[in-house]
């Protein structure tokens, strides 16, 4: 996949830099490291430049979020409280206050996690489906998108060109980066689950 990332961008330049930004927003799985840092390294031996690869990433950036953020649009809260009140959510022991409180959270602090959970890998794309869901303001989501976006990017596409051809080592940090980083949202995950079931069975069996 690096080998196929890295002939697209030396063919398109900045083109394919934004294409393959936007893929890696709507499929996490590519890995937006080795764009952000190779581009950056093609600013040392091509007429691109730092400040267009940065751009060129960012546009990309946003585009595939404000596709992510449409999908949870479309599986907007009312959708969600139908389906809590299905087999599915009976299976899951959810119910409608569950989605209630998720949504009431998210306004508090949808901000917040909506800019932070940019610097997250993997998180960072997905993010904007809950972004959605919550009905966050398209401005606001869209502005601190972009700001967010726009730091990740400058970062990697900085240390790119200042790595020169050793830029595969920042690759491979941020792939430990990442491992942990999704390690951490695993054990997360868990832990909310646990907490969450814990107190709905205590809740029934007080009853």
């Amino acid at each position: 996949m690096q080998e196929m990332i890295i002939s697209l961008m030396d063919q398109f330049g900045y083109l394919g830099i934004a294409f393959l930004i936007a893929i890696e927003n709507i499929f996490p799985p590519i890995p937006s490291e080795v764009i952000l840092t190779f581009g950056g390294f093609m600013t040392t031996y091509t007429k691109m430049n730092i400040v267009g690869v940065i751009v060129a990433a960012t546009i990309g950036s946003v585009l595939g979020a404000i596709v992510l953020y449409g999908i949870g649009r479309l599986l907007n809260k009312e959708r969600l409280e139908k389906i809590v009140a299905s087999k599915v959510g009976k299976v899951l022991r959810l119910k409608k206050k569950d989605i209630e409180k998720a949504d009431e959270w998210f306004d508090k602090r949808g901000s917040y996690t909506v800019f932070f959970c940019r610097f997250i890998p993997i998180v960072r794309s997905l993010i904007s489906i809950p972004a959605g869901m919550s009905e966050m303001p398209f401005g606001k989501f869209f502005i601190l998108t972009t700001i967010g976006t726009a730091i990740w990017n400058t970062v990697l596409v900085v240390l790119g060109s200042i790595m020169g051809s050793s830029w595969t080592k920042i690759v491979d940090i941020m792939d430990q980066y990442s491992k942990i980083g999704l390690l951490l949202l695993v054990v997360v995950f868990v832990a909310f689950c646990v907490i969450f079931y814990k107190k709905r069975l205590g809740k029934h069996k007080k009853k």
